[in-house]
């Protein structure tokens, strides 16, 4: 007897042609599991973590790694200037860059889905004020511009992760209007529009959920930004405060101890650079998998 397809099967026969174009870039297979590896430390960081984040060990200062020969064996990577085990800090740190991360590509996706989808839908003087807007703010460096922003709204990680998020709202908001231009001409438009949906229903409902392919790709790819810009503020002083374990902050409180103890610089630093390469290499296989002209036969 001939079974019949169920509805069902249609979204799981999506995400198995979803995971095949992904799979096929092994870079990104591999970034997808130093994410997952970095998420998990995250999420248990105080169960794997052999210390708390701050506690001070007087009677090791600057310890060497465990592979050196003066090294403490109690800390594999040793320890900070004030006595502070590295390992432990790292583990605590991803759990600030990917907050960091997540917050900021949330807060910037929100107001440049609604600023993109208003320019494009509506056009007009409303699309040539916004487009305006989002231009002086490209116009700047995204760095200088979060350094700007993060002075007058005053130091600290929230109002970092603000500034940040300002900063790249700009590029989802291109992103949107040019899909939404791209789609508001299509025949299921006109015929959303003939069945009586109304603007936000339209905007929203119909044409959004179909702009979304690119959204994810640009979404991962500014995740990897704003921990970089994260870091980057921590680094001038002016993200997170000693004592916060972020990654950015680590680096500018030990720059002075580059040469005396080289593995307090190095090891904040590769921890921020494994982690943005890992999304980097996420991005690339999501752009495979989502883009039809780049699919693969």
């Amino acid at each position: 007897m001939a079974t019949t397809n169920t509805p069902a099967s249609a979204p799981a026969s999506g995400l198995r042609e979803f995971w095949y174009y992904f799979s096929v870039n092994r870079g990104a297979v591999i970034g997808l599991t130093v994410f997952a590896i970095l998420v998990f430390v995250a999420i248990f960081a105080p169960l794997i973590a052999p210390f708390a984040p701050d506690e001070q060990f007087r009677d090791a200062l600057l310890k060497p790694p465990i592979w050196d020969a003066n090294a403490d064996p109690r800390f594999i990577l040793g320890t900070d200037p004030v006595g502070r085990d590295m390992l432990s800090r790292l583990i605590h740190g991803a759990r600030y860059s990917l907050f960091i991360g997540f917050f900021v590509v949330v807060g910037a996706l929100v107001v440049g889905v609604i600023l993109g989808v208003l320019a494009g839908y509506f056009r007009g003087w409303v699309d040539v004020l916004i487009m305006r807007i989002m231009d002086i703010i490209l116009a700047f460096p995204p760095l200088l511009l979060a350094l700007v922003l993060v002075a007058i709204l005053g130091p600290g990680l929230f109002n970092a992760m603000i500034a940040i998020a300002l900063v790249l709202q700009p590029h989802f908001a291109r992103l949107v209007r040019a899909a939404v231009m791209a789609e508001k001409s299509r025949e299921y438009v006109t015929a959303a529009k003939l069945s009586g949906a109304g603007h936000l229903r339209l905007m929203m409902v119909t044409i959004l959920p179909n702009c979304l392919g690119p959204l994810i790709v640009q979404a991962t790819l500014s995740f990897s930004n704003a921990i970089l810009e994260a870091a980057a503020l921590g680094f001038l002083g002016m993200g997170a405060q000693p004592p916060t374990p972020e990654w950015g902050t680590m680096l500018a409180s030990a720059r002075e101890f580059i040469l005396k103890a080289p593995w307090v610089v190095t090891f904040p630093g590769l921890a921020i650079l494994i982690t943005v390469l890992a999304i980097n290499l996420i991005g690339d296989g999501l752009r495979d998998a989502l883009d039809p002209k780049l699919k693969r036969s």
